[in-house]
């Protein structure tokens, strides 16, 4: 049978220093390595206490001492929040945003080419747009609809509207990326719907109010949808061709955790393209203006995602969260 009082004796020492080095902010280094060693053998003997003598009080006391220390190991003590996202968006994000640069870059290439070819296919063909609309409802979309979207209801209310419904298309892009072809469809359907109102508003001479309303949000929203598809792409990709350095499941698994990095990095960014729809697309504001504050904060996108992203991903900090990511 251990004799606690005993053991408690000699081991106090190094468990009041634990306790000290714990609650300090600025350590030397010597400090902090002192630290780790310390944690380290308060962890041992709360294991050898746990198995040896479980006498109540003094696991209880040992145990919140190694929390102490573990915290203040991993420097998750009064940051266990704030570090980990700040780690998040300063690496992880735009990192993988860059390492998948090419996928959602083609796609934004493609989509944006094909889109402006049907706008201008079916305001130069009023033939093939009446397929689509009657006259009347064209003259219906044009005078009233469109504009009128925008301002049909709270601010804050119509944010959070578009804030939701581009997240969700965006995460089935991401999500049916796996199966391939439903993201083809969900982008063929979006590009139809855009194109069909973009070819109603420049056969009726309102190309300029099309651009006015659709670009102070739509730079980067349709962006992030296209790094929606993209990655999404890149996911089912990467089980057909996995490469030779890894099995179709490795590669899956890589790829699948970059989808969700993408996925919740892309969450505060369609917030910040919803309060733009909402609150700077209908506003009072000069067309100008409205069209540079949007693109501003599109061109403030792109710098993060492939400057600083292409900088993120050379200096991303190693660990078991970063060992295995995927390279573009």
């Amino acid at each position: 049978m251990m004799d606690l009082d005993a053991y408690v004796t000699e081991r106090g020492g190094e468990w009041h220093r634990l306790e000290v080095l714990s609650t300090r902010r600025d350590l030397t280094a010597a400090e902090a390595d002192e630290l780790v060693v310390l944690y380290q053998r308060a962890a041992t003997h709360l294991s050898v206490l746990r198995t040896r003598n479980p006498d109540p009080i003094v696991l209880a006391e040992l145990s919140r001492l190694v929390l102490a220390g573990r915290a203040a190991v991993t420097g998750s003590g009064g940051r266990v929040f704030w570090r980990p996202v700040a780690e998040f968006f300063v690496y992880r994000f735009p990192g993988a945003l860059y390492r998948t640069r090419r996928w959602w870059g083609t796609v934004a290439v493609l989509l944006v080419t094909a889109c402006a070819a049907l706008v201008w296919y079916l305001a130069a063909n009023p033939d093939v747009l009446a397929l689509f609309a009657s006259d009347a409802e064209v003259d219906k979309v044009v005078d009233q609809d469109f504009v009128g979207y925008y301002s049909e209801y709270h601010a804050q209310n119509f944010a959070l509207r578009v804030w939701t419904n581009n997240a969700l298309l965006t995460a089935q892009c991401l999500a049916a990326g796996v199966l391939i072809l439903p993201v083809f469809y969900l982008l063929a359907s979006n590009l139809l719907n855009t194109g069909v109102v973009g070819g109603m508003m420049v056969s009726q001479d309102a190309g300029d109010t099309f651009l006015t309303y659709l670009a102070p949000h739509g730079l980067l929203e349709i962006t992030c949808l296209f790094v929606g598809a993209g990655v999404g792409l890149r996911l089912g990709w990467s089980w057909i061709a996995p490469g030779p350095l890894r099995t179709r499941r490795e590669s899956l698994v890589a790829w699948a955790r970059e989808g969700m990095v993408v996925a919740v990095g892309l969450v505060p960014t369609l917030a910040v393209a919803g309060t733009l729809e909402a609150f700077v697309t209908p506003s009072g504001l000069p067309a100008a203006a409205r069209i540079g504050i949007g693109a501003v904060v599109w061109l403030g996108f792109l710098g993060y995602a492939l400057v600083w992203g292409r900088l993120a991903n050379e200096h991303r900090p190693a660990g078991p969260d970063t060992a295995d990511l995927p390279t573009a």
